[in-house]
């Protein structure tokens, strides 16, 4: 599954490369002919979302296509916890993403489909703590803690190209400042994770038998085979400037 979803990324980055190359073209106007810039409009901006911040450069090959290289990284999240499984982790991100898209506007307006590549390199710190008497479940069985437990580890999606596609919408506020937004996923396969569990539970049913420690790591294998995990969600708004 790995190799197939890295041919997938070669492809749609070869496809954006194409697009690029095709830059340059022949317009013939009211005053003659003229050259279409790869270079003219350029644009840059900022963004922020579920990939963290940064930002990004744009080309316009023709008002139909344009080429999209950026970055983004840092520790941020919309949300402190993260379910896995029915389970809540605190989470700890630190994103680490670089990308190219191409991204097609059929209608030459401010409504476009993006497909490309990005290089990955996200970690997903978890933790979860659980006091002396409290009922909780992992992997769907219900336990009650007989001491201070605590399950943590790390989810991560590494060193790996992984295809893209996604929707967003970009329009114009004045001609140089825009805004935009964006969501999507990355195909990335499903995600490195290791869990470790302290403490001491029982089955919060007498007529269940299962180990704490052993649930915890099936939750992790669990984690590594579920297709859900395969796909990283991206969400994302900015700003825009152009030249």
């Amino acid at each position: 599954m790995k190799s197939v979803h890295k041919i997938l990324a070669i492809s749609v980055l070869a496809a954006a490369a194409s697009s690029a190359m095709a830059a340059d073209e022949v317009i013939v106007t009211d005053e003659g002919v003229a050259s279409f810039s790869f270079f003219k409009p350029a644009a840059v901006r900022a963004e922020v979302g579920t990939t963290g911040y940064g930002g990004a450069i744009s080309w316009n090959v023709n008002p139909y296509v344009g080429v999209t290289l950026g970055y983004n990284g840092g520790d941020i999240s919309w949300s402190d916890d993260l379910s896995i499984n029915g389970s809540k982790y605190d989470l700890d991100m630190d994103n680490k993403l670089a990308y190219l898209n191409a991204e097609i506007r059929p209608w030459a307006n401010w409504f476009y489909m993006a497909a490309g590549v990005g290089y990955i390199d996200n970690d997903y710190d978890i933790d979860r703590r659980v006091r002396n008497g409290e009922n909780f479940s992992v992997n769907g069985v219900d336990f009650v803690s007989t001491s201070d437990a605590r399950i943590n580890g790390q989810l991560s999606y590494k060193n790996d190209l992984a295809p893209y596609v996604g929707i967003g919408f970009s329009p114009a506020i004045t001609n140089r400042w825009g805004v935009f937004g964006e969501v999507g996923a990355y195909y990335n396969g499903n995600p490195n994770v290791n869990l470790t569990a302290t403490g001491t539970a029982r089955p919060e049913n007498t007529g269940v038998v299962a180990d704490f420690a052993d649930q915890v790591e099936r939750e992790q294998d669990n984690i590594r085979n579920d297709n859900e995990y395969e796909w990283l969600p991206v969400a994302k708004l900015g700003v825009s400037f152009r030249f």
